[in-house]
């Protein structure tokens, strides 16, 4: 088995790719490891394919895979870990801003500490405050909603995994983001981090905008939905279904009741309709009743579904 494999996602770096493959080269000569480098096209509009055509051609360690067009770096990280041979599984983005020279402390905290999963931590960043403000305030939020308080940076590129991590997560939509909170629903809870160095971009611009902060904390509240009810749907949506439900049926007892006992003491009361208390309590009825029965169509769709007994088994004798 190798010792190492090296992912590396890519869309419309073509200058930069001779440059790293030179730089990862030297690292694992120096180091004596044996070695695969996995470079994923991601769409590419440029000449990056090209570039590890020719790399390929001329270094037996370069392998490549090339997409049709743009999925993004989830599916070219899913892709990367399926192909993967190597011990100890390397991702780092190819923007030059990732160091090679990390990689052995990488995978001796893998190796010799006995880590499932290392982070890197660009504790200095080259980049605008634009950017590293809605990080920071990122972080902090999956820290909080994960329970994985010792990561400063989830969303580093540069990251190494045991081998048994990658081939047991599914890496979807834009959950590379995400990683570590995968590997931790699956199992694999001994995580930590390494300050790593972080140089400014070379060549190019970022590639990614905005956006992704705002898809960030949505994918974020789905993976913890997912991990808390994704087996048991019925937990969260028949329990509110049914406070829901009591609340607004009670509400129209005490309705009838009150206009109930006005009749009986000859004192004049309106009719229970024209009360907005009546129209709020049927429609909590309403909406418990359909919170419900989502509850239970998720839990018969739960039940069906394949991975619906799919555990992560460590060890067995």
């Amino acid at each position: 088995m190798l010792q190492l494999s090296v992912i590396i996602p890519l869309f419309n770096e073509a200058e930069s790719l001779p440059e790293l493959h030179a730089w990862i080269k030297r690292v694992m000569d120096q180091n004596s490891f044996t070695y695969e480098i996995i470079f994923v096209n991601d769409g590419s509009t440029d000449t990056s394919w090209e570039v590890i055509e020719q790399l390929a051609a001329q270094n037996p360690e370069v392998k490549g895979i090339c997409f049709r067009r743009n999925y993004g770096k989830s599916p070219a990280l899913f892709c990367g870990f399926k192909r993967a041979e190597g011990e100890v599984v390397i991702t780092m983005d190819a923007d030059l801003q990732d160091s090679p020279d990390e990689i052995p402390e990488l995978r001796r905290m893998i190796v010799e500490d006995g880590y499932d999963l290392v982070s890197g931590y660009k504790q200095k960043r080259y980049d605008p405050l634009s950017k590293t403000l809605p990080t920071k305030l990122f972080n902090a939020t999956a820290r909080a909603v994960s329970g994985i308080h010792n990561l400063h940076d989830f969303n580093c590129g540069l990251k190494a995994y045991r081998r048994d991590v990658v081939k047991n997560i599914e890496v979807y939509g834009e959950m590379h983001r995400y990683i570590p909170y995968l590997a931790k629903n699956a199992g694999f809870t001994r995580i930590g981090e390494k300050v790593v160095h972080h140089q400014a971009r070379k060549y190019g611009t970022t590639k990614f905008g905005l956006d992704r902060f705002v898809n960030g904390y949505l994918d974020l509240m789905t993976l913890w939905f997912l991990s808390r009810f994704g087996l048991k749907p019925m937990h969260v949506f028949g329990l509110w279904g049914t406070v829901m439900f009591i609340i607004g049926f009670i509400a129209v007892i005490l309705l009838g009741a009150n206009k109930l006992y006005a009749l009986s003491a000859g004192i004049p009361a309106r009719l229970i309709t024209d009360s907005p208390y009546f129209f709020i309590a049927l429609t909590m009825m309403i909406l418990g009743t359909q919170l419900f029965v989502a509850g239970f169509l998720g839990d018969l769709i739960s039940r069906s579904s394949e991975q619906r007994n799919d555990y992560q088994i460590e060890k067995e004798i």
